[in-house]
Formats: C-alpha cells, sequence, structure tokens
C-alpha cells in the first residue's frame, strides 16, 4: 500500500477494482500463454514478457522487455499487467499488430502506463484482497492475429526521481495480455442498431472492424447471474431487458423508481424535483457482459454527490458499432488479467452518445465504483471511450454526459453546476481525511493528479454543467 501517492501529472484514468476474484498463477518467462476458460463468449491470452537483445542476463530485472513477432489467436485490445499493484511501470509501452486474416502490420503504437492508480481507496477490502495486479491502459486495435510488443525502462537504474532501482527497473512478472472481445450478444436493443450506426461528424475516423458472426454461444453467457443484475434495475425495464428507455422529464418525476430515492439535499427537502429526463441506457445484457466473470454481490454507498469524467485512454479507433466490443474488452481486462470485481466505471459513453450501463447493481443506485482514487464514495464514474488529449470529444458524447448527470444527480438532488465536499480516501492531491471541495461534475484530474480525462475533454466540462443544469429546469 502506498498510502500518500506521489506520482506524475501523467497519470491518466483507469479503475482499479480488487474485491476477491482468483487469479492464476503468473506464468514464468517462457512459458506457454495462459488462457481463460471458454466458457463464454470471448478470451484473453497472457503472454509473459521476456528480456530483449542485449538485456537477457538480467532476466527477469531487464531494463528493456518484450515479445518479438508471432501468431496469435484472434484478439481485439491490449494491454500489459505485472505482479504487484504498487509497483508502478516508469518507461514506455508500444505494441504493433497485425490485422486478422492480413499480412499487414501497424506501426508503433503506445500503451498508456499510468493506469494502476485509478483505482479503489487504498485502504478498502477492493484494493487489499491481493487479487489485483498493476497493468496499462488497455487498447483497442481491432481484430488482430499477430503481435510484437516492447517495454523500455524510461531512466537509468536507479535513478531516486522515478523510483526505478538497480534491482528492478521494471516490475516483475509483466505478462502481455491479449484480449477477445467475442461475439455480440442474441439480443440487441431495440433500434439499437441504427443509433450504434450514427457516426457522428466530428467524431475520429472508424476502422472497419472484421464483423463477428453473432453465435449462439452468446446465449449460454445469460445465466442465472444476469437475472441478478437486472433484478438491480428493478422498476426501470423489465428483467433481462437490454435497454432502459428514455422518460420525459415529467415521466421522471412521476416514476415509482423516482420517488424510492432520496429526496433531501443537505438536509433539506428539495422545493422543487430537479430531476433531468431519463435517458436511453443500454444494460450490461445490451452489451453482452458476461455476468460470470465478475464477482457476485453488490457494494453501495450512501448517495451519489458528484460525479467524476473520465476518458478509457483505449485510442479512438473504434466505431460506434464497435462500442459494445470495446466494452467486454475493457470488462474482461478489469476483471481477468487485473483482478478487479467487476468492470470499474459506473457508466461508459461512447462517441455517438450512447449511454452504457458500467458496474453491476442499479443504473439508479449508489454503486460503488473504483474510477477515482480517495474519492470513490458518494461519487459515480463516467468514462467517454477514447483518448481526448489532443482529440476533441463529439458533440453526442458531451450531450450524453449532461443527460445522464442531470438525471442521475438529480436523483439524489445535486446540482449540476453547484459544489460539493468529498472526504479524501487518500491520493497524491489530498491527504487521507480531507473534506475537499469539489466541483458536483468534476474530472478525474480535480481528485487526483492526472491527464485525465485528457485536455480537450476536461475543457467541455463547463458547457456539460450547464446542459445538465438546464435539463434539470434550474
Amino acid at each position: 500500500m502506498r498510502g500518500f501517492l506521489a506520482t506524475s501529472v501523467g497519470v491518466t484514468c483507469a479503475a482499479a477494482l480488487a474485491l476477491p476474484l482468483a487469479l492464476p498463477a503468473p506464468a514464468q518467462a517462457g512459458a506457454p500463454a495462459r488462457t481463460s476458460e471458454p466458457a463464454a463468449p470471448g478470451s484473453t491470452q497472457s503472454l509473459p514478457l521476456v528480456p530483449l537483445a542485449g538485456t537477457r542476463a538480467l532476466g527477469s530485472t531487464a531494463a528493456e522487455q518484450g515479445l518479438s513477432r508471432r501468431d496469435v489467436r484472434s484478439f481485439s485490445l491490449v494491454g500489459v499487467v505485472w505482479d504487484n499493484p504498487d509497483s508502478e511501470l516508469h518507461g514506455r509501452v508500444q505494441v504493433r499488430t497485425r490485422a486478422a486474416g492480413t499480412t499487414h502490420w501497424s506501426g508503433w503504437q503506445d500503451v498508456e502506463t499510468h493506469y494502476s492508480d485509478d483505482a479503489a481507496d487504498l485502504d478498502s477490502a477492493e484494493r487489499t484482497s491481493g487479487r489485483v495486479r498493476g497493468a496499462t491502459a488497455p487498447l483497442w486495435v481491432g481484430a488482430s492475429d499477430g503481435v510484437e510488443v516492447r517495454v523500455q525502462a524510461a531512466l537509468e537504474a536507479g535513478d531516486e526521481r522515478t523510483g526505478v532501482t538497480a534491482d528492478s527497473p521494471l516490475p516483475r512478472g509483466m505478462h502481455l495480455e491479449l484480449v477477445d472481445p467475442g461475439a455480440d450478444p442474441v439480443s440487441a436493443p431495440a433500434g439499437h442498431a441504427e443509433a450504434l450506426r450514427a457516426e457522428p461528424a466530428s467524431g475520429a475516423s472508424a476502422v472497419s472492424g472484421v464483423s463477428a458472426a453473432v453465435s449462439t454461444g452468446a446465449a449460454a453467457a445469460l445465466t442465472a447471474e444476469t437475472v441478478d443484475a437486472s433484478a438491480a434495475n428493478a422498476g426501470l425495464a423489465p428483467l433481462g431487458a437490454t435497454e432502459i428507455p428514455a422518460l420525459t422529464k415529467q415521466q421522471t418525476e412521476r416514476d415509482p423508481a423516482t420517488r424510492e430515492l432520496p429526496s433531501v439535499q443537505d438536509g433539506e427537502r428539495r422545493l422543487q424535483p430537479y430531476i433531468g429526463p431519463r435517458p436511453r441506457i443500454i444494460t450490461r445484457r445490451g452489451w453482452g457482459a458476461d455476468e460470470r466473470l465478475r464477482e457476485r454481490g453488490f457494494v453501495y454507498t450512501k448517495k451519489v454527490k458528484a460525479a467524476f469524467v473520465h476518458h478509457t485512454a483505449s485510442g479512438n479507433k473504434y466505431s460506434c458499432s464497435q462500442a459494445p466490443s470495446v466494452i467486454r474488452s475493457i470488462y474482461r481486462y478489469h476483471v481477468e488479467s487485473s483482478g478487479w470485481r467487476d468492470i470499474g466505471y459506473n457508466f461508459l459513453v461512447d462517441k455517438c452518445g450512447n449511454i452504457y450501463e458500467g458496474r453491476a447493481g442499479g443504473v439508479a443506485k449508489p454503486v460503488m465504483g473504483a474510477h477515482t482514487l480517495g474519492f470513490n464514495t458518494n461519487s459515480m464514474g463516467i468514462a467517454v471511450l477514447g483518448t481526448y488529449g489532443s482529440t476533441k470529444p463529439t458533440r453526442a458524447a458531451l450531450k450524453a454526459i449532461a443527460r445522464l448527470t442531470a438525471w442521475k444527480l438529480g436523483l439524489y438532488g445535486a446540482n449540476p453546476r453547484g459544489k460539493t465536499y468529498l472526504k479524501s480516501g487518500g491520493g497524491n492531491l489530498y491527504r487521507k481525511g480531507k473534506n475537499v471541495r469539489l466541483n458536483v461534475i468534476s474530472g478525474h484530474r480535480d481528485g487526483f493528479a492526472t491527464e485525465c480525462p485528457g485536455r480537450l475533454l476536461y475543457g467541455k466540462l463547463g458547457t456539460a454543467r450547464t446542459t445538465a443544469a438546464r435539463y434539470q429546469g434550474r
């Protein structure tokens, strides 16, 4: 446990959950790839990294590790994990991939290395379970069947500025994780396909992926636990629904599920029901979550006082029709590769403005996420799929953030243009126990020294606050 962290401002978004979830023992260098059981669509290949030429004598402590070009089973998302979640990777990770069924190799692509600090609070059961591993951000590369990776320590061993030592310039036990999201679910939300095909004019260019045939095996993922996850949304949609429909503001205010939730703020009853209209939300079943991967049961806080906006740092080379596959890949990477109990974000948003249910437990409920280290209590995390340091977020994505926060924050009496206090659980900006005054809609960087949610997305949060307040009728 690191206690008070001191990481660079280059940290990016993540959600590191760590409630018990068994992980296989790390493989030794040179061992065959570790593969998850194919009980449901999708799989994970885990390849141990080895010292590259000129550094082999250092074994697992080599300052440059990786894998040469090789053929592998089909995958669409990559990342690197290591044994100790408290160890940081001070260096550069680059991968190149071969498009499935072709001879075309991509150029080298950088993988964001600062990822593990978007996590459950340091002394929480999620963080201290012993199951979680260190990890880079996941990178979406599209359907691929060849890979090459190199990891280089940033500075010479022993540099005190980075904490790198001569004994271990890179974290021990590094593995390359190759995630196959599997086929899309058999049942798609009504109108979902049309919505996903509606690419925004200002969106990043989409990469045409290889369309996966929908197999009857996807239906096998809908176990009894799917019903459990759907039941958490009781009152909002039928059990097993692929989407929660949108409501008008008047319908939202009259909805029984709305009336069951808190209607007070700071101990005083609201004079008006400042609740925005409920937006359309694609459920976990809608994006194809395999409920057998996550840990059973749900964890809640008392209320939702603030929303933290993130980006997934997984790149922008996805089409909106691929968004469910991207989310399934991130989910599998969080749970199987990183050892978290579930996907970390409470909600995800794609560039077309589609909103997706994230962590299980009920979209209207105060589900405990693990998205902003030190500030996961009484907050929610919204992650926009993509990387927004130099790419502008789409208007559709910003509108989705505003609609979602107007509704969800409104259920708990929060003003999107207001301020609130959250108690820090410890981090690199605020000591544990400090009451911190934050915007009700904040960026991840407001609670932790990080680039997340990217400079260009962060710069649009003022617009999101104003729009959300207008949706609430303020």
